[in-house]
This record gives structure tokens, sequence and C-alpha cells, in this order.
């Protein structure tokens, strides 16, 4: 199998790039939220095939990081980033998940994302997050961990 893709041409002169599946390529920009070792970060991310263009996040509400220091949900990777390849992401600590949580920040948030392809094709992507389910997981301690043993 080879990883060649074709051009097929519409009219006006539009390109609309075609993987050898006859699957149309495209942007898929999402944000998402990933803890390790306690901290939170917030990510925004080109998981597609090509690049995007005019992102723009909009979340249903506010959140602050930094020991409620800064608004995170209004930085300027969300308010418009002007072009993403594939693969490209941007990452920002929000705060240590336990503090986050205990300043009453919203943990269940909504992220919509608009962005555009080459051609100038629009998408719009929502998606749903439930941070509450980070505060659930920890590590497992073998009973002779915590005995003493």
């Amino acid at each position: 199998r080879s990883n060649l893709h074709s051009v097929r041409i519409r009219p006006r002169n539009v390109a609309v790039v075609m993987d050898n599946n006859g699957s149309r390529r495209r942007p898929e920009v999402i944000v998402d939220f990933v803890v390790e070792e306690g901290m939170l970060d917030v990510c925004l991310r080109n998981v597609g095939d090509s690049s995007a263009y005019r992102v723009r996040t909009a979340f249903d509400k506010p959140f602050y990081g930094l020991d409620g220091e800064k608004l995170i949900s209004s930085m300027r990777m969300f308010r418009e980033v002007a072009f993403m390849p594939p693969g490209k992401e941007f990452r920002q600590f929000v705060d240590m998940l336990g503090r986050y949580s205990k300043r009453k920040e919203p943990m269940r948030l909504k992220a919509t994302v608009s962005y555009r392809d080459r051609a100038g094709n629009r998408y719009q992507d929502t998606m749903a997050h439930d941070l509450r389910v980070y505060l659930e997981l920890g590590r497992a301690r073998l009973a002779s961990e915590t005995k003493g043993g």
C-alpha cells in the first residue's frame, strides 16, 4: 500500500485532497485536558491530516489557573490561532488538580472549536470534558506498602 494521496479538482478550481481510500483529508482540532503527576494541563491540538486556519475556541465557562491568577480560558491560544499544521499542539499548565478543585473552578466544561481548512471550508466541533474523573484516579498501593512492609 502506498501513502500517496491524489488531488481531485472541483469546479471553481478548489483542490480537495483525498487519500487512497477516497476519503477527504481534513483538519481536526481538539481541546483536551491532561493530568500527569497531579498537574492539570489544557491542550489545543490538530489531530487531523491537514492544516487548520483561524482556529478559535470558546468555553462554556471561564476557568482560572496558576493559583487563580490567570484566566486560562481567554488566552491567545484560544482566542485565535492563525495556522495549525497537522500534529501541532499548544499546551498550557493550568494548576495542580487538587488546588484547581479546591478553588471550586468548573470541573465540567464544554469547548467549541471552530476553524477552516485551506479551501475555506468551515468546521466546528464541541467537546465535553468532566475533570472529576481525574479526581477518582490514583496510584494503587499494595497492602504491604501501607503496613510498613
